[in-house]
């Protein structure tokens, strides 16, 4: 199974009964291993957690901290990027380089780069 379907079948389990918006992530390491995360709502709207968001937990749960490549998926009618606090969850975690895998469950996909996600990010450099 490749990341875009770990993605695809992790989005399954999303939690969206507000928006109907189901999206699922999954992320591969550098040690290879896969990690999946799903969209959580709560209708405190603001205290949900997104796919991407997940996903990170749950590599940082396993004691892994560096992301090797990424996929996003949804039932959009094109690619679904990650929202801009993802963007920067995920560059926290990735380099410059790193591909993004966006998709739709009709079977659209663009790849991408965090670069070209999140051009000019805030990262530790900055805290020097």
């Amino acid at each position: 199974m490749d990341l875009i379907d770990h993605a695809r079948a992790v989005r399954e389990n999303a939690h969206a009964p507000y928006s109907k918006f189901k999206v699922g992530a999954a992320i591969k390491t550098a040690s290879g291993a896969v990690f999946s995360g799903c969209n959580v709502e709560n209708v405190a709207y603001p205290e949900g957690t997104c796919a991407e968001a997940g996903a990170i937990a749950a590599m940082c749960a396993a004691g892994e901290y560096e992301i090797a490549e990424i996929a996003v998926i949804a039932d959009s009618p094109t690619p679904i990027p990650p929202c801009g606090g993802c963007r920067q969850k995920i560059a926290e975690f990735a380099n410059a380089a790193v591909p993004v895998t966006l998709g739709t469950i009709a079977g659209e996909t663009q790849v991408t780069s965090v670069s070209a996600l999140l051009p000019g990010a805030f990262d530790a450099s900055h805290m020097a």
